[in-house]
């Protein structure tokens, strides 16, 4: 006996019995406690989660927050202790707020471990027991009935109308048909009919099965280990963060020894003077405001994508959608709406396409582009009446939305009826049924008998699989009266609507001598009149058409991933115009493929069909190989390893289970792939915030830093203090640096490709204009500072006059680098935004306070200043924004 990996299913029922040493009986008591001894219980293993403090050491572990610290520590022994505790106040909300934002994997273990049926029926010993999931064995015999939760991984040995939903773990989209015939070894995972798997649930019908599969040993045990085996990537913005911060580190240490050693030997400075002039250049040069405006930034994306039904878990992912280049999307729920409509009938007379979304009454009939009234078309009339009858599902209507009770397919059916104008609930008492043959794998179909109250007569309706229903039909019926059966055009239409991807059902009926109150089995399998062919699909989302175009506009591809039929698949991406022209890749084709094959054609193929966990974990690693950011959506437990293994994970809020929504960043309030798209668009919003924000942060800093080794270079005294310097970057990066946090989309920023995933935060444009820009405010700096003292104003009024043209600059640097891809000297880029023009405001204040205030004056060392020099100060300002405004044009041409 054994329960390692087998091709259970293509295993004969007595070897089944053989190998697991069991019986129809079940296992005795005492082998079964000695099996869950062996085995251990039917749960899967619980992973170490990391301690609270080592996961805090992971949010500290950063070069930037090194430097942070370090420069707290310097300003505090220098005795500015509240400089110090901001520096180290930013450091610490940084932390903390990363720490609570981090997404735990082993929350996606666990929410696995609760799909794990609580309780379970079982055979032993030839009685039939409730036992706790936790204690079913491998050869244990399970019973299942519609409403379970299947326990282990099961091959069937019997099944009666049985079908299971398997959409949580392959992607099917309506519950699968269950038999207990073995299948050929090479049948793929989602077609094992004689299989239920584990953590699935039992829609109709009753099975027995022997567990071939416990705990880790299942299905869904193999999904956890690949979420365990799965490492969080880091998002491109923490990649560049720590690169900046790496070389910021490694730049500031470097020049502050070297002005150290510069200072004391070559200008002879005194120690502490030499000192002094390094702890002004570090305080000059930490962008001390920048990760705090960094996790506010992301946090004001995090709240404008709430509102647009986007919910993000982590803060970084935010930024990474904006990166997205490959978006791999699940097809049932994300691009389709996960609910069947009829959208073709096929009668002897022709073809009739239906419209209406969902399970709402709402639809018309189409034939040849002209509308059709089904009262006036008795074929097409009988059909729908035929389709509500032999079915056993009901239409509800509540908060808004139609839902069916029931098999979805059956659904459709009902409403297909409703669109047609029969009352569903009154068609029902006026037509009773009075027997039934239940739906069963062996037969492939279903029969209802009826009797009509209005004109007296008994009638049998027959719905299934369309080559069964053409085989028992004897004759069709249609605007020509009756006519022998067609074999050849019925089975082209089944072929025709099969390429649309649809599920195609065949509906008969059959006229019954009066008084009929039962049926027989034999009374179905002949002398049937075939009304019509239906073809069901779960059709696609009418704005995710429009949002995969957005997509493809902004250089985005899409990707489907999906455990349904190809068929289907093709169809539905060929309505979203996924691309010119779909190709599509079935799971079995993937499993002949290695990873270089793998990767070459994961370039060139849209469409990915049958596609299992292992499957899809592999295409999302492959696409990532070519250096692609990738986005990954889908809402069952099959999905949940490659939505951690992609750069950002997407789960589905309504339908989506909890497995998936631990493991994704981001979830979907409305399951709607066109929120993907919004919440694209405001990720790269995120981004040109972000970059705004260091454009604006390192020169002002390096234009600082550059006066101060530009004096000490040249044995000059510096042109501000120390203290001075931390008044400019603390007032400053709040009041002025925030506000670009707040800036709206940007036009066109939907109609550029997606950045790189190597793109640097400092690209060649920001080095030049970290230069340029840099050069423009020491020039500023020393021009307002010799001006001061050859007018004979006092070395404090030059001071202050310096800081405040650092300041004024500044402001007018704001209004240039809100436009990243376009000029600012427009009447909306010298107005502004509401923010900006309330952080100028601001800081206009604080500068009043810090020339005029006596307090200001004692605590900085600063000066009032006449009018006429603060005009000065104003109009070096508009020159410099003007000379910026003309360098962003000339770089761009």
């Amino acid at each position: 006996m054994t329960d390692t990996e087998q091709d259970w299913h293509s295993v004969e029922k007595d070897r089944l019995y053989a190998a697991f040493e069991t019986s129809p009986q079940g296992l005795d008591d005492a082998d079964a406690a000695a099996r869950l001894d062996r085995h251990g219980p039917n749960r899967l293993p619980q992973a170490r989660a990391r301690s609270w403090y080592a996961r805090l050491a992971g949010h500290i572990h950063n070069a930037l927050i090194y430097v942070m610290i370090a420069a707290s520590l310097i300003t505090f022994f220098m005795d500015h202790v509240v400089d110090s505790i901001v520096i180290a106040l930013v450091v610490v909300v940084n932390t903390v707020i990363g720490y609570i934002q981090e997404g735990k994997a082993e929350k996606a273990m666990e929410a696995i471990r609760e799909m794990m049926a609580p309780h379970a029926s079982v055979m032993r010993g030839g009685r039939r027991l409730t036992i706790e999931a936790r204690n079913i064995v491998p050869g244990d015999l399970v019973i299942l009935e519609a409403g379970d939760r299947v326990p282990a991984d099961l091959r069937l040995i019997q099944a009666r109308a049985l079908r299971i939903d398997e959409a949580a773990l392959t992607g099917e989209s309506v519950p699968v048909e269950k038999h207990e015939d073995r299948l050929p070894q090479s049948t793929p995972l989602a077609e094992r009919a004689d299989m239920a798997f584990s953590g699935t649930f039992v829609a109709a019908g009753q099975g027995t099965g022997v567990a071939v599969a416990t705990a880790a040993s299942t299905e869904l045990g193999r999904i956890n280990a690949m979420l365990e085996d799965v490492e969080t990537l880091k998002t491109p913005l923490l990649r560049q963060m720590d690169l900046l911060a790496g070389r910021l580190t490694t730049i500031i240490i470097g020049v502050a020894a070297l002005l150290f050693v510069f200072a004391h030997y070559v200008r002879d400075y005194t120690v502490s003077d030499a000192f002094m002039t390094v702890v002004g250049f570090a305080v000059a040069v930490v962008p001390e405001g920048l990760p705090a405006v960094m996790t506010i930034a992301l946090a004001i994306g995090v709240n404008r994508m709430a509102k647009r039904n986007a919910i993000v878990r982590r803060l970084p992912a935010v930024e990474t959608l904006g990166a997205v280049s490959v978006i791999c999307t699940d097809k049932t729920g994300t691009l389709t709406r996960n609910e069947m409509v009829v959208g073709r009938i096929v009668t002897v007379d022709g073809a009739v396409d239906v419209s209406g979304e969902g399970y709402g009454p709402d639809g018309s009939f189409f034939a040849g582009g002209k509308p059709v009234d089904p009262s006036r078309d008795k074929v097409l009339s009988d059909l729908c009446l035929a389709a509500l009858l032999c079915n056993d599902a009901a239409l509800r209507h509540s908060n808004g939305h139609w839902t069916v009770d029931g098999d979805p397919m059956e659904g459709a059916l009902a409403c297909l009826a409703a669109k047609a104008g029969y009352a569903v609930d009154e068609t029902r008492r006026n037509h009773p049924r009075l027997d039934e043959i239940p739906f069963d794998a062996a037969h492939r179909f279903m029969a209802t008998l009826h009797h009509d109250h209005e004109t007296g007569r008994s009638f049998m309706i027959v719905k299934g699989a369309p080559e069964q229903i053409i085989a028992m039909s004897a004759r069709t019926c249609g605007g020509g009266g009756f006519a022998p059966v067609d074999a050849g055009y019925w089975s082209a239409a089944v072929e025709s609507m099969a390429a649309l991807g649809q599920r195609v059902l065949g509906i008969a009926v059959k006229e019954m001598p009066a008084g009929t109150i039962g049926l027989v089995f034999d009374d179905a399998l002949d002398g049937l009149t075939i009304l019509g062919l239906t073809g069901l699909i779960d059709p696609p989302r009418a704005e995710a058409i429009d949002a995969v175009a957005d997509c493809r506009r902004a250089g985005i591809r899409v990707v489907m991933i999906t455990g349904d039929h190809a068929a289907t698949a093709l169809a539905i991406a060929r309505q979203l115009k996924l691309s010119d022209a779909p190709v599509v890749l079935s799971g079995h084709e993937l499993d002949a493929m290695d990873d270089e094959e793998l990767h070459r054609v994961a370039r060139e193929v849209d469409v990915f069909a049958r596609a299992n966990p292992a499957h899809k974990l592999r295409l999302v690693r492959a696409l990532q190989a070519d250096g692609d950011v990738i986005a990954m959506t889908g809402d069952g437990v099959n999905d949940a390893p490659a939505l951690k293994q992609a750069d950002v994970g997407v789960a589905m809020g309504r339908k989506g289970t909890e497995v998936a929504k631990e493991s994704a960043e981001i979830i979907l309030v409305d399951d709607n792939f066109a929120s993907i798209a919004a919440a694209v668009r405001e990720g790269r919003t995120v981004y040109d915030n972000l970059r705004k924000v260091i454009a604006w942060t390192i020169p002002t800093n390096v234009g600082e830093v550059l006066a101060i080794v530009i004096a000490v270079m040249f044995g000059m005294a510096l042109p501000l203090t120390p203290v001075q310097i931390l008044w400019i970057n603390m007032v400053t990066s709040v009041g002025l640096g925030l506000v670009l946090a707040f800036e709206p989309t940007e036009p066109g920023t939907m109609a550029r490709p997606p950045r790189r995933s190597g793109e640097s935060l400092v690209s060649r444009f920001m080095l030049w204009r970290i230069a340029f820009v840099s050069c423009l405010f020491a020039a500023s700096a020393f021009g307002v500072y010799n001006y001061a003292l050859s007018k004979g104003l006092p070395l404090e009024a030059a001071h202050t006059m310096v800081v405040n043209v650092i300041v004024v600059l500044e402001m007018f640097y704001l209004f240039s680098v809100r436009y990243v891809h376009g000029t600012s000297l427009t009447l909306r880029g010298v107005i502004g935004t509401g923010p900006v023009l309330a952080g100028v405001a601001l800081i206009t204040a604080a500068q009043f306070a810090f020339t005029y205030s006596p307090f200001m004056n004692t605590v900085f060392g600063t000066y009032p200043i006449a009018l006429t020099d603060g005009l000065l100060i104003v109009a070096a300002g508009v020159v410099f924004l003007f000379l910026v405004e003309c360098e962003k044009r000339l770089w761009r041409r």
